[in-house]
C-alpha cells in the first residue's frame, strides 16, 4: 500500500526533505531515499510499503535477542522489505536489501488491526518490528504499535539505531523495548560496511535509555573487521557509560552475502570479547549464534538465576526481578 509519510518537509517545489533516519535524505521528484522504500511523488514524500508484509513469525523473545525482557513469552514478528544501510555481511539480506526502487512489487497486504489480531490469537505478548530495519517502516510500524498497546500487548524494535530523535520521540509513547545493534565503534568501517555512520547510532542508544526504553545491544563479531582489542574495548567502554546493566549480545558471526571470503567467528574470540566487556564493567554478557552462553547469572552473588536452551527459556529462578539468592535488583522487564 502506498501511503503518504511521516516526518518530512518540502525543499521547494518538488523538492523535499526525510528527517526519519539519520541519513536526512533529500529527495528530487521520482527518486528514492537511500532505504528504496521512501519516493518523493509528485512533491510529497511515500512510503511504498506500508502493510506490505514480507515475513512473519511467531517467535521466541530470547530470538530477538532480548534476554532481560518478559523471558519464555512469545512476540509477533514482522517485516516489510528494505534497509537503510549497505552491510555487507547482512545476515538477512534476501529481504533488507530488496526495495520498492530496484523493482520489489507489493504481495501481501495485512493491516495493522491484523497484526495485533494474530498476535493476540497467539497468545503473543508482544509484537516486533525486526528482520529487516523497523525505521523505514516506520509508519506501519506506528499504527500498528499504538492498536497493540490498547490491546496491552508491548512493542520491540529490533534496529540499527539510525533513527532521528523526532522518530523516536514520536514512536516512545508505544515503544517499551529494542535490541539495537552496535556494528563497529569505528566511523570508518560504520562508512566502509554500511554506508552509514556511528554517531547517530551512538546516540540512539543513549536516548533510548533517557527515554525509559528497556535497550539491549548486539554486536556481530567478524573477524579482521571488528575484534581486535581497541575495538572491543571501546564498545563495552561505551555501554558501561551509559548504562553498566545494559545486556551486550555478542554474536558469533558466519560468511554470508558479501563477507563469504570471511571466516566464521572463532568461539575463543567470543570469550576473549566476553572478558574484555566484564573488564570494562558490564553485568550482563552473551554469546549469541553458539551453544553456550545464554544464561543469567546474578552480578553480585554470581549465581545461575536464569537458564536458557536454544532461542528459549529452561528454567526462571527471579522473585519479583530479585535475585533469590542475594535480593539483588536484575535490571529488565520481567512481567
Amino acid at each position: 500500500m502506498i501511503k503518504e509519510a511521516r516526518l518530512w518537509e518540502k525543499q521547494g517545489e518538488q523538492k523535499v526533505h526525510c528527517f526519519l533516519c539519520a541519513h536526512e535524505c533529500k529527495i528530487a521528484e521520482s527518486k528514492f531515499g537511500i532505504c528504496g522504500v521512501r519516493q518523493n511523488i509528485q512533491g510529497t514524500l511515500q512510503t511504498m510499503i506500508y502493510a506490505d508484509v514480507v515475513a512473519a513469525n511467531i517467535d521466541p523473545i530470547e530470538k530477538k535477542p532480548l534476554y532481560h525482557f518478559l523471558p519464555g513469552s512469545l512476540s509477533f514478528s514482522i517485516a516489510t522489505v528494505g534497509c537503510n544501510f549497505k552491510c555487507g555481511f547482512c545476515q538477512n539480506w534476501q529481504i533488507s536489501q530488496t526495495s520498492t526502487k530496484d523493482g520489489y512489487s507489493p504481495r501481501r497486504e495485512v493491516p495493522p488491526a491484523a497484526v495485533v489480531e494474530e498476535a493476540q490469537k497467539n497468545k503473543c505478548a508482544s509484537i516486533s518490528y525486526t528482520y529487516t530495519e523497523p525505521t523505514i517502516f516506520f509508519e506501519y510500524a506506528y499504527d500498528t504499535a499504538r492498536l497493540a498497546h490498547e490491546a496491552g500487548l508491548y512493542n520491540i524494535f529490533v534496529t540499527n539505531g539510525y533513527m532521528t530523535w523526532p522518530a523516536l520521540e514520536m514512536i516512545r509513547p508505544y515503544l517499551d523495548a529494542a535490541n539495537v545493534d552496535l556494528k563497529s565503534f569505528s566511523d570508518d568501517a560504520y562508512r566502509k560496511n554500511c554506508k552509514a555512520r556511528l554517531q547517530p547510532v551512538l546516540d540512539t542508544i543513549a536516548a533510548m535509555k533517557s527515554l525509559g526504553v528497556w535497550v539491549e545491544v548486539t554486536t556481530l563479531v567478524i573477524p579482521g573487521e571488528n575484534d581486535s582489542d581497541d575495538e572491543l574495548k571501546r564498545i563495552t567502554a561505551f555501554l558501561a557509560g551509559v548504562d553498566p546493566m545494559i545486556p551486550w549480545h555478542i554474536s558469533r558471526f558466519h560468511p554470508d552475502y558479501e563477507f563469504t571470503d570471511h571466516k566464521a567467528t572463532p568461539l575463543t574470540t567470543l570469550h576473549k570479547a566476553k572478558e574484555i566487556g566484564q573488564q570494562a564493567g558490564l553485568a550482563h554478557i552473551y554469546l549469541g549464534n553458539v551453544p553456550e552462553g545464554t544464561d543469567t547469572f546474578c552480578y553480585r552473588c554470581r549465581h545461575q538465576i536464569i537458564q536458557r536452551r536454544y532461542m528459549g527459556l529452561n528454567n526462571n529462578q527471579l522473585k519479583d526481578g530479585r535475585c533469590p539468592h542475594c535480593g539483588a535488583v536484575i535490571a529488565g522487564v520481567w512481567s
